[in-house]
C-alpha cells in the first residue's frame, strides 16, 4: 500500500478570486470530495488560526486541511544572507511539523498549507524586478553573478509542487531571466522536480542536520540519508544544490553526531556535486510564543530546542524577541562546527554562519 501523502484535505478553504482562478480549480478538481467553505481572506479564518484548540490536532490539520488564495502584494525584500531579495510566496505554511519553524509563531494555534494560485503573477512580479536591476556588477557571498530570488520563505516548494504547478512554472521562468536565480530551502525529497530543466537557474538548499535530532524535531520530513541521497540526481538534472546546516542545536554528545553527519555527506557526494557544493549554518533560534504552542503537540522537542541554561533574548530584525544560544558560547559552538566541517569537507565553501 502506498504511504498516505503528505497533504489529502477533506476541508479546503477558499478565497473567491482563487475559486474563479484556473489553477485554483485544478487544484479543486484534484480534490472533489473534500468540503469547500469560502472565506474572504486566506489570513482572516478565525476556526483555524485563533482556536487554542487546534494544537491538539497540529499533525492532523496539515494533513487534512488546505487554504488557497490569491497572492496581492508583489514586494521583493532585501536579504543579503541566503539571497539578495526574497521574492512574494507562492505559498505559505508548510506540511511537515519542524518544532523550530517560525512561521507558526505568525500564525496562531495552526499552520497548514495555503497555496497562492496566481504563481504567474508572482513570476511575472520576479522578471520585471530582475529586468529594472540589471547586470550583478559585484559579487557577494550569495552569488558572483546572479541576482538570487528566494522562492519560499514561508514554505517548503518541494511540497507545494506535489499540489500544483506553481513551483514547475517559476523554474521555468528562471531560465528566461538571465541575470537572477531562484532559490529555496528543502527538507522533503519530490523527484518530480528532476524533470523541470532548470538549466542552472535554481539553487536548491537541501537542509541536513544528524539523523538522531531529526527524528524528534523534523517532523513529517524526508529522512536526512534521502536528503542526502538525492543531492547528486538534483545536481545532474540541472540544479544548483547547496546545503543548509539548520538548525544546529547544542546538546550533550552533539559533536560526534555533527562529525558523522559531515563524513557521511563526502562520502555520498559525486565530484560534480562537490565542485558546486557550499553551505550555511545556522545556529537554532527559538521563541517564547512557539514554545508554549510546542508544549501542546509535541513536548518531546522542546527538551532540546527550550534550554534557558542556555540562550538568552535577542531582538530580531523583525523585532521579535526571540531566544538564541548566549553570545559567547554561540560563537566558541560556531567556531568548533567550521572546524569539524573543514577537516570533513574542506572543498565545501561556508557562504555565511549566524
Amino acid at each position: 500500500m502506498a504511504p498516505r501523502p503528505l497533504i489529502d484535505p477533506s476541508l479546503i478553504y477558499i478565497e473567491p478570486a482563487a475559486l474563479a482562478h484556473p489553477r485554483g480549480q485544478a487544484i479543486l478538481a484534484r480534490f472533489p470530495r473534500a468540503e469547500r467553505v469560502e472565506v474572504d481572506s486566506h489570513w482572516r479564518i478565525p476556526a483555524l488560526f485563533n482556536d487554542p484548540s487546534s494544537v491538539e490536532d497540529w499533525l492532523r490539520i496539515k494533513r487534512d486541511v488546505l487554504v488557497l488564495g490569491v497572492k496581492k502584494g508583489m514586494t521583493m525584500r532585501p536579504n543579503g544572507r541566503s539571497a539578495d531579495f526574497i521574492a512574494p510566496s507562492s505559498s505559505n505554511g508548510c506540511a511537515m511539523a519542524c518544532a523550530y519553524c517560525y512561521v507558526p509563531r505568525r500564525k496562531g494555534y495552526a499552520n497548514p498549507v495555503s497555496v497562492f494560485v496566481n504563481g504567474e503573477d508572482v513570476a511575472w512580479a520576479l522578471t520585471r524586478h530582475a529586468a529594472k536591476l540589471g547586470a550583478k556588477l559585484e559579487p557577494n557571498t550569495i552569488d558572483p553573478v546572479a541576482w538570487v530570488y528566494d522562492l519560499g520563505e514561508n514554505g517548503d516548494l518541494s511540497v507545494d509542487a506535489t499540489l500544483s504547478d506553481n513551483v514547475r512554472l517559476l523554474v521555468a521562468a528562471f531560465r528566461d531571466i538571465p541575470n537572477a536565480k531562484g532559490s529555496f530551502a528543502t527538507k522533503y525529497v519530490n523527484r518530480d522536480l528532476l524533470d523541470y530543466d532548470p538549466q542552472g537557474r535554481t539553487r536548491i538548499r537541501f537542509s541536513l542536520m544528524p539523523q538522531a535530532m531529526a527524528r524528534i524535531v523534523d517532523i513529517r520530513t524526508s529522512p536526512i540519508p534521502e536528503r542526502i541521497a538525492a543531492i547528486n540526481d538534483f545536481v545532474a538534472a540541472g540544479y544548483e544544490v547547496h546545503v543548509n546546516f539548520s538548525p544546529v542545536i547544542v546538546h550533550e554528545g552533539w559533536e560526534p553526531e555533527w562529525k558523522a553527519l559531515f563524513a557521511e555527506l563526502d562520502a555520498a557526494l559525486s565530484p560534480a556535486a562537490k565542485r558546486q557544493l557550499k553551505c550555511e549554518i545556522i545556529m537554532l533560534t527559538h521563541n517564547a510564543a512557539l514554545h508554549e504552542i510546542n508544549m501542546g503537540w509535541h513536548p518531546k522537542g522542546e527538551d532540546f530546542l527550550w534550554r534557558p541554561d542556555l540562550q538568552e533574548e535577542k531582538l530580531s530584525q523583525s523585532g521579535m524577541t526571540n531566544l538564541r544560544y548566549r553570545h559567547g558560547w554561540k560563537g566558541q559552538w560556531l567556531a568548533r562546527l567550521r572546524g569539524w566541517l573543514g577537516e570533513a569537507m574542506p572543498y565545501c565553501e561556508i557562504r555565511y554562519a549566524f
